[in-house]
């Protein structure tokens, strides 16, 4: 609820402080927490009036969130996953990811902060009894991408997770989000699937899920990009853990931009690129420049994909809509090449959003062609 809609406030409130609000009749809206200086002045966690609202309550949301993934994920198959999804579980700021045994929680806004380690404590004894071995969580107040342990067994700094039946190493200790992306793991299971006999160029690569995805739908050679050397570590490590060679693929440490303006160059193609950049449009004031970028990485890209190639571009910016996203996929912008979209995909049923809150429809993965569009193996 936006600060300027609150008409009146009976006393001084600290941030984080439990508040009910009420209509201007006098009608009950819900229950929530009072941030004292952020736009957003109450975020709200319940919209049953006779809830005794607080601690239980939050851990008893929180908690429904975890049981409610129970049916999604065969654990022999897929092992890492979101737990809980902030506002798309009715639990805005709080942020819950598995990666095999050991839990990662994030909590954004100062407000939810405030609860960080009742909440921590109230819910650990019942993610212990489902099977968890440890709980950690990301402290801004430590610095970015620090990593405070807190509950179960030591945190590893690395752990081999499985994905659709594809391993992948993860680095908790410095990686970024809580360590993975985890919300591309159904559009890596895509590209493994489009994979089989191509070129790969995978384009901010990161720790290489993409790219091992590829190898394993059989790939004859990927390209791995990214500004980052050190990710490109976790890489290898995920291609040996699923029997692959990773020196029999290339990781190159550049710009992205600078990378596809020498592959043009070189006169090099590939028959399926997948981009994946960072948040172009971390707010809405940055949307003009981000949507140029788009579009200049775009055409990069389109000028690297062999005649009857796949292109795979995607964004996490949640000030890009879709619609917004497939003008900068234009026919202008790919150089008049003669592109399709065969399918669009969002986030996975893990990362679920209400209706009205689009800002948690964030993330777009389009799949374009120019010709007939290769096909899944198996």
């Amino acid at each position: 609820m936006w600060r300027n809609a609150i008409r009146s406030v009976p006393k001084k409130l600290d941030t984080g402080a439990l508040v009910t609000v009420f209509d201007t009749e006098g009608g009950f809206v819900a229950h929530g927490l009072w941030d004292a200086t952020s736009p957003i002045a109450v975020r709200a966690y319940s919209r049953v009036q006779q809830e005794a609202f607080g601690l239980g309550t939050l851990t008893a949301s929180i908690l429904r969130a975890v049981d409610a993934r129970s049916c999604l994920f065969d654990l022999t198959d897929t092992n890492a996953f979101r737990l809980c999804n902030g506002e798309g579980d009715r639990v805005p700021g709080v942020v819950l990811d598995r990666y095999g045994t050991v839990v990662i929680a994030r909590f954004d806004g100062e407000a939810i902060g405030v609860w960080t380690d009742a909440l921590l404590a109230s819910i650990w004894p019942a993610l212990s009894s489902r099977g968890l071995t440890s709980l950690a969580v990301r402290d801004p107040s430590r610095g970015a991408g620090r990593v405070r342990e807190v509950a179960g067994d030591p945190m590893p700094n690395t752990v081999a997770v499985l994905e659709r039946g594809m391993w992948m190493v993860v680095d908790l200790a410095k990686g970024q989000k809580t360590g993975a992306f985890l919300d591309q793991r159904e559009n890596r299971r895509r590209v493994r699937a489009l994979a089989a006999g191509a070129r790969v160029l995978n384009l901010f690569s990161y720790s290489g899920g993409f790219s091992c995805a590829a190898a394993l739908g059989g790939a004859t050679h990927v390209t791995s990009v990214d500004v980052a050397h050190a990710a490109h570590g976790i890489a290898h490590e995920t291609f040996r853990r699923n029997g692959l060679d990773p020196n029999a693929h290339a990781f190159v440490t550049a710009d992205v931009f600078s990378f596809l303006e020498q592959a043009m160059q070189r006169n090099e193609r590939f028959d399926l690129v997948i981009s994946d950049p960072p948040s172009f449009a971390p707010s809405e004031k940055s949307l003009p420049k981000a949507l140029g970028a788009y579009r200049r990485l775009h055409e990069a890209c389109a000028r690297v994909v062999a005649k009857g190639g796949t292109l795979c571009a995607a964004s996490c910016s949640s000030h890009v809509t879709l619609d917004t996203f497939f003008g900068t996929l234009d026919d202008e912008v790919l150089g008049g090449r003669p592109f399709r979209v065969l399918e669009s995909f969002g986030q996975p049923a893990d990362h679920p959003s209400v209706p009205g809150f689009p800002e948690g429809r964030y993330l777009k993965f389009v799949v374009m062609a120019e010709a007939t569009p290769r096909l899944a193996q198996g």
